[in-house]
């Protein structure tokens, strides 16, 4: 067993056990940043500031490194069938391109189109899950465990003791527990730590708009510079992003009110969207960046394309309790009438959002020798 040697990448050395390197990639002497990783400037205090991560809970570069094990392991289901990443797929921005996904058995599938991952951390709220039935990220790495759909624990099957039986049994979890947290105990409470701070450390900032936003961005603008044509972007592209920063009553159509730049996660007063009439329900969205990557779209996948996205908001929002009042003008479902051309430019823009360095990070790879 690897004697406790505390949870920083900053900690010293240590010699990779046969156990974890014969099945994994993971170098204990070479280990991961994901607790201090280089952001753009205008990833400043108004960024810090949304960021849902436990204040008692710092980020450590091994108890992520953890969580990735964890995210990758198809052995963390009860038939060794599935993972959080078969459900959330890195080169597709950590989503599904399947309407809904299939766990242990594709008999079944989820309830919920596989949220994309990117930016998670930036929803200040913290609750999880297109319902936000959860509280916190914390709380909603557990329930795919349970799920009798996606990892099988559930019911008869036992459970966190039975899961944590069989990790304690495996020739590597022991050893990745005692150098994440100082001892080999595997429980829930230290499963959830680490796949929320894996899952949080999934930053998305190296797409073509942030390219071109770094060129631009003072933050002493007016408006930090949102409102600047980007000198990397087609003329289409900065109608796109012109219509997507600009107020409705502008002439704009008033997306970043909901989704925030630089983030482009969901503003933290956001209601629901009005997808069908008479919605009670409040819904939580992802954040955009990596959208154009794949659809479906929206909680259950009902539209293929982006296009069918932007089209939806220009004239399909309906009446609700829980519709947001930006989607409203006059009492009523706001309609915005875009020209087909102002449509195709949203979508353009978009796409400058997909961050192909997020979606090929080695320290989001899977960790597993297969």
């Amino acid at each position: 067993m690897l004697a406790a040697c505390g949870g920083g990448g900053s900690a010293r050395r240590s010699a990779t056990p046969a156990g974890i390197a014969n099945v994994t990639t993971i170098d204990f002497a070479h280990v991961a940043d994901y607790s201090a990783p280089k952001l753009p400037a205008y990833f400043d205090h108004t960024v810090a500031a949304l960021d849902n991560g436990p204040a008692s809970d710092a980020t450590s570069d091994r108890v992520a490194t953890l969580g990735r094990v964890l995210f990758y392991d198809l052995r963390l289901s009860t038939n060794n069938r599935a993972s959080c990443a078969s459900c959330h797929r890195q080169a597709i921005g950590f989503t599904d391109s399947m309407r809904f996904s299939n766990g242990i058995s594709n008999a079944a599938t989820t309830d919920f189109h596989a949220m994309r991952l990117g930016n998670l951390r930036y929803w200040q709220p913290g609750s999880a899950f297109w319902d936000r039935r959860a509280p916190n990220l914390e709380a909603q790495t557990s329930q795919p465990f349970h799920s009798l759909v996606e990892l099988g624990w559930g019911g008869d099957a036992g459970g966190f003791d039975a899961l944590t039986r069989k990790m304690g049994a495996t020739p590597y979890y022991p050893d990745l527990f005692a150098w994440a947290f100082g001892s080999a105990a595997i429980d829930e409470a230290r499963i959830q730590q680490a796949l929320a701070q894996f899952v949080r450390a999934m930053v998305s900032h190296s797409s073509r708009w942030d390219t071109g936003y770094a060129q631009v961005f003072s933050p002493s603008a007016p408006n930090r510079a949102l409102d600047v044509a980007l000198p990397n972007f087609s003329a289409r592209e900065n109608r796109g992003r012109q219509l997507f920063m600009t107020s409705a009553r502008q002439g704009g159509a008033g997306c970043s009110a909901c989704h925030l730049p630089p983030t482009f996660a969901l503003a933290a007063n956001a209601r629901s969207n009005g997808l069908d009439a008479g919605e009670t329900r409040l819904f939580k969205a992802p954040a955009l960046r990596n959208v154009g990557l794949t659809g479906p779209y929206m909680h259950d996948g009902r539209f293929a394309t982006l296009a069918e996205v932007v089209d939806f908001y220009d004239r399909g929002i309906q009446q609700g309790p829980a519709l947001d009042d930006r989607l409203r003008e006059g009492g009523r479902p706001r309609r915005l009438n875009l020209s087909p051309a102002d449509r195709a430019a949203l979508v353009a823009f978009l796409t400058t959002l997909n961050d192909p360095a997020l979606t090929t990070d080695a320290r989001f790879s899977d960790p597993f020798r297969r």
